[in-house]
């Protein structure tokens, strides 16, 4: 009987379902410390080796759930300096610990101070140094090495960021536009993590495209997924904005707004945000033109979609912009109409590539000024 008790109240931990495990990881935190030095030798004036670093490469093709699994306890801790010695005057230096992490990381330290941007492939930043060896400007004793947490912060790196409120269509129109193969339903937050596809085009050129996690208002200041989803925008190269033409509602409790509210709404979380996304060039996708009526709301709204200027003043003041957006193109569309989204991936790279030529035409004048400069200022003077 008493072993039967044993078994019934001894806890066991069983697995969490494969389901409920988050398979996108985007935060990670670990600590990290460097190698300590290695004692001199007084006697001899032996210098010891110094502590071994650890340091973050950033590489394509990685995930921070990969390196999560890698690093069952979240410590990296390098090798320590070798002491000084009769046979080894100069102690040898401790072994540095490489970790490779996702390429679009930013590393911060306990202070939430940025200490790195990896967006580059072989970007490298070392986090904690090794300590210096013994010798006698420390009485021939070895220096632990630094030691501190890191919070890895991943920002997905993508050319075009899918940007709607739930149930838009979002990821119906990235599964008809790429190879990405997201949850479809007919119920919002469908998505809950980033899905990323890749267009594909027959003369091999490709382009990325991330879908994020349904906004809601709000998310400027972190409600429902907040700033793990705004975080996602800042390095893609176009916005593509997804509305209902019908409009949407969140919720019973919450108001029905129409299309042309939703744009104005999507507008000021950017905004609340970071106003610096208003820069980024954007294209406006009105989707499930194929219903009744589409049409006809269109026919409607296309005076104040197109001039969103002009319906300032109609536009319910909590979701009032101070600055509105700039679309390059408005496409009205449906997901399911593979005419219409072939058309969408032919403006897609048609915009990304305006877009690449005027930065090569911003770049080329750049250096023609500093040329410029240069000769103006060092050239010789003729009379």
């Amino acid at each position: 009987m008493v072993q039967l008790f044993k078994y019934l109240l001894k806890s066991t931990k069983s697995p969490a379902r494969a389901h409920f495990r988050p398979s996108f990881l985007d935060t990670l935190r670990l600590t990290v410390r460097g190698g300590h030095g290695g004692n001199g030798l007084p006697k001899y004036g032996g210098v010891g080796g110094q502590g071994g670093c650890v340091y973050f490469v950033a590489k394509e093709g990685l995930t921070l759930r990969k390196l999560a699994q890698n690093m069952k306890d979240k410590r990296v801790v390098a090798s320590n300096g070798e002491d000084s010695s009769k046979v080894s005057i100069f102690g040898q230096r401790g072994v540095d610990q490489r970790i490779e992490v996702p390429v679009g990381v930013q590393i911060y330290d306990e202070q939430q101070k940025l200490l790195a941007d990896l967006n580059e492939p072989d970007a490298k930043c070392i986090v904690a140094g090794g300590g210096t060896g013994g010798c006698t400007g420390n009485n021939f004793i070895g220096r632990p090495g630094a030691h501190r947490t890191v919070n890895l912060d991943l920002k997905l790196i993508a050319d075009v960021g899918l940007v709607g409120f739930p149930n838009a269509g979002k990821s119906t129109f990235l599964k008809a536009i790429s190879n990405a193969k997201p949850k479809i339903a007919a119920y919002p937050f469908t998505t809950i993590r980033p899905q990323i596809g890749t267009i594909e085009y027959s003369d091999l050129r490709s382009i990325t495209v991330a879908d994020l996690p349904g906004l809601i208002e709000g998310a400027h200041a972190n409600f429902g997924m907040g700033h793990k989803f705004l975080k996602h925008i800042e390095r893609t190269r176009l916005l593509l904005f997804m509305v209902d033409i019908f409009g949407f509602q969140l919720s019973p409790q919450h108001p029905h707004r129409d299309c042309l509210a939703n744009i104005y709404a999507l507008n000021k979380e950017l905004e609340l945000y970071d106003p610096t996304l208003l820069e980024k060039p954007c294209v406006l996708l009105l989707n499930k033109m194929d219903k009744e009526g589409a049409q006809d709301l269109l026919s409607k709204l296309k005076p104040s979609i197109t001039n969103l200027e002009s319906g300032l003043e109609h536009c319910p003041e909590e979701v009032r912009p101070s600055r509105v957006l700039k679309f390059e193109h408005i496409l009205p569309i449906s997901a399911k109409n593979s005419v219409r989204v072939t058309h969408v991936k032919k403006q897609l790279r048609q915009t990304l590539d305006e877009l690449a030529a005027e930065h090569q035409l911003a770049d080329t004048e750049l250096i023609k000024h500093q040329l410029k400069q240069r000769v103006g200022v060092r050239g010789p003077k003729i009379t």
